[in-house]
């Protein structure tokens, strides 16, 4: 919903009936609306006055992005704004092909959440540098942090080419919480089609063709799901409002038919 400032998007979480929303600290794109979302800045306390008006908790932040330049220090006033708000968990991009360096941040990143009750989730995509699951758990796995996880969003691991049944090895411990949404079947061909779809284009759960039932059935079932489904045409027609309540009542459709 980021069409909506974020205040206006724990509002609308709490109205379509989320038990959690979560809220995007910093930009994952320099094309995006610049909101001033880190420190004490009016934005933040009424972020945090809706959050605690509305009954709602704060489940994520993002983007904790790493790059070789990147100082994970640097990050320390965005997690405390993110403890502020109740947050338990952000979100960590692997854009460094130096493996070890990328390891070494982020367990110092991890280090600088541990204090304030955060995780930190590593979520692989197949345009950076941490391109799979299998590469994300060898990452968080050497990084040897116990608030160090990976995070599966379905699109993401279809078009990397993993397979439910690798969800298997992961340990539980690894695991905090995962991402859901839907998309075509049919994988884009290249690396712009891919981030349009990520980015602009998905689906609601059970609209597309991906496993979702799959990979639902191999996550723990306690583990909290966060609905991530930009849909920028459609945004163009369905108030934020409606398109919350349409996908939280799909997605709980379809856990209902995996007993969930």
């Amino acid at each position: 919903m980021l069409e909506l400032a974020p205040p206006d998007i724990v509002s609308c979480a709490a109205e379509a009936g989320f038990d959690f929303v979560g809220v995007r600290l910093i930009p994952a794109t320099p094309g995006e609306v610049q909101h001033a979302m880190v420190g004490d800045t009016p934005l933040v306390r009424e972020t945090a006055r809706r959050v605690q008006g509305a009954g709602i908790r704060v489940l994520d932040v993002e983007v904790f992005r790493l790059r070789p330049a990147t100082a994970p220090a640097d990050y320390e006033a965005a997690l405390a704004t993110a403890a502020r708000l109740g947050a338990t968990e952000a979100l960590v991009a692997g854009n460094d092909p130096d493996e070890r360096r990328l390891t070494d941040n982020f367990a110092a990143l991890c280090d600088l959440a541990r204090p304030y009750g955060i995780g930190a989730n590593l979520e692989p995509m197949p345009w950076t540098d941490c391109e799979n699951l299998a590469k994300g758990v060898r990452i968080v796995t050497a990084a040897a942090r116990e608030n160090g996880a990976v995070l599966i969003d379905p699109i993401h691991f279809d078009r990397a080419g993993n397979r439910p049944g690798e969800i298997a090895a992961v340990p539980r411990a690894r695991l905090r919480y995962a991402q859901m949404c839907d998309a075509t079947a049919e994988r884009p061909v290249d690396t712009e089609g891919l981030l349009f779809q990520a980015r602009a284009a998905r689906l609601m759960p059970g609209d597309g063709g991906l496993d979702l039932g799959g990979i639902l059935r191999e996550l723990p079932a306690d583990l909290p799901l966060s609905l991530e489904i930009p849909m920028e045409t459609l945004a163009r027609t369905m108030p934020a409002l409606e398109r919350a309540r349409q996908m939280l009542s799909k997605m709980r459709r379809l856990l209902a038919t995996l007993g969930r």
